[in-house]
């Protein structure tokens, strides 16, 4: 999908520090809390295949580089660049792969 956020500022959240850091540190994102009470998260993924589980409904906008997505009980991959998204069903998940370089993304929870 397309028309995701290429570039988003967020005005008046608490930042927090402490960052959730996943497979050795390849997958690192900080979370971050909105004056409406919603999260988000902004991360980095660097080259690698990674699998995360959802517990609530996410959309994952990628911000640069690129990834390939395959959502839990699907069989094909699809690639997303910097400026796209895709949106993952709560109570699953989905694989992720960087090919090279690194992805950056704002995961929303829904």
């Amino acid at each position: 999908m397309r028309a995701a956020m290429s570039q988003a500022e967020y005005s008046n959240v608490v930042a927090v520090a402490k960052a959730n850091v996943y497979f050795d540190g390849k997958v690192v994102s900080h979370t971050i809390k909105l004056a409406d009470g919603s999260k988000k998260t902004l991360g980095l993924i660097y080259a690698g295949e990674f699998h995360f589980g959802t517990d609530a409904p996410e959309r994952m906008d990628i911000t640069a580089g690129t990834c390939e997505v395959r959502i839990d009980g699907e069989t094909e991959w699809k690639t997303y660049e910097g400026g796209s998204f895709f949106k993952v069903p709560g109570k699953s998940g989905f694989d992720i792969k960087v090919g090279s370089g690194i992805a950056e993304y704002v995961c929303s929870f829904e």
